[in-house]
């Protein structure tokens, strides 16, 4: 690729990483954008098709960010209760470097009024739901293994999720409930050891 074509839309895509963190997508405006990235609004046209194109590439940057951090989970040679642990290590590590992808994936916002953004959020759901489809697959080989009881392995991952989300939240906090690294590593422990002894065998 040209290197200043490549400049340009690594422009383009600072800028609108910095702008969809702090606003809506409908509240955004092209010219913002462009302006924040010191390029001609045509360049965000000719790179992205549309300011819908270009928040979906903000998004699948932070998918992949995402993907990168959970692939050093669900590695073999782990039993399946080592890869739950180390699923919620990885989420927090993915969280602590990446604090507004994480945002923008774990509790995204409205997607407005415009066809794309509901295709966005379609695709992001779908997205989130393979990841979590690893914890479900961890969650049934365990049954399988006679580690854990035999629940519903889809449920208990959806719970497993929200309350890692849940904890991780805290770090955003404004007030007194906020908590710091440590203490949120702590807490994300204590969240799966609570989950995980419900599920082991008695």
């Amino acid at each position: 690729m040209d290197p200043r074509k490549e400049r340009t839309i690594a422009a383009l895509l600072r800028a609108a990483d910095e702008v969809f963190r702090e606003r809506p997508v409908d509240d955004v405006t092209v010219e913002e954008i462009a302006e924040r990235a010191n390029v001609a609004v045509g360049s965000l046209y000719n790179h992205f098709g549309s300011k819908a194109g270009l928040h979906a590439a903000v998004v699948e940057r932070a998918l992949q960010a995402d993907r990168e951090y959970m692939d050093r989970a669900y590695v073999p040679g782990r039993t399946p209760i080592e890869q739950i642990y180390a699923a919620a290590d990885e989420y927090l590590a993915f969280y602590l470097a990446n604090p507004d992808y994480f945002r923008m994936l774990a509790f995204p916002r409205e997607p407005g009024g415009y066809a794309a953004g509901h295709e966005l959020a379609e695709r992001l759901a779908r997205s989130v739901a393979e990841q979590n489809a690893r914890l479900v697959r961890a969650l049934r080989e365990g049954v399988e293994a006679g580690d854990l009881r035999d629940v519903d392995a889809d449920e208990a991952a959806t719970v497993l999720w929200a309350a890692w989300n849940g904890v991780i939240s805290l770090g955003w906090r404004p007030d007194a409930l906020r908590r710091d690294e440590k203490q949120l590593r702590r807490l994300l422990t204590v969240a799966t050891e609570i989950a995980a002894k419900g599920l082991l065998v008695r």
